[in-house]
C-alpha cells in the first residue's frame, strides 16, 4: 500500500516556440545572459530544440517546421490573459527597475510594467513576441 503524498518536484524550464532557433538563441543570449546549453532535434514535432540556461533557469526553444506566427493578441499580456492556455513564465528581480534599465539598454521590447502596492513587474517579448514576466515582490 502507498501514501497519497505527492514526491517533491521544482521548476525544470518553459518552453517557446521560434521562427528562427539561431536568432532566439542569440536573443536569449545578449538580452538575458542564457548560453545554449544542448540543441537537438525532435523527429516527430519536426523540431530544431535548443536548451539555454541561466543559472538553474532554462529555456526550451522550438523551431518548429511550417508553425504559425504567434497571434497578435497573444503578445499583449491584457489581451492575452483572454485566451485559455498557458500564458508566460515569471521571475523574481531584486530591482525591476534596475532590471528594466539593463534590459532596455540590450534592446528588449518592454511589452507593459506593473507598479502596485503589492508589487512590481514587467513583461518583455522575445525575438518572437512570446511574453517574460519579471516581477520584484512587495517585502512589506
Amino acid at each position: 500500500m502507498t501514501d497519497n503524498v505527492l514526491p517533491e518536484f521544482i521548476f525544470h524550464h518553459g518552453g517557446v516556440s521560434v521562427p528562427d532557433l539561431e536568432q532566439a538563441k542569440t536573443w536569449y543570449a545578449s538580452v538575458l545572459d542564457f548560453a545554449t546549453e544542448r540543441e537537438f532535434y525532435i523527429e516527430a514535432a519536426r523540431a530544431k530544440v535548443a536548451m539555454v540556461r541561466r543559472g538553474d533557469l532554462r529555456f526550451e526553444i522550438f523551431e518548429v517546421e511550417g508553425a504559425a506566427s504567434l497571434p497578435e493578441e497573444r503578445r499583449h499580456p491584457p489581451q492575452d490573459v483572454k485566451t485559455h492556455g498557458n500564458k508566460h513564465v515569471a521571475f523574481k528581480v531584486p530591482d525591476l527597475e534596475r532590471f528594466l534599465d539593463v534590459v532596455e539598454a540590450r534592446g528588449a521590447d518592454v511589452a507593459f510594467v506593473v507598479r502596485e502596492k503589492f508589487g512590481k513587474g514587467c513583461f518583455i517579448r522575445d525575438c518572437a513576441g512570446n511574453l517574460i514576466e519579471f516581477v520584484e515582490e512587495n517585502r512589506s
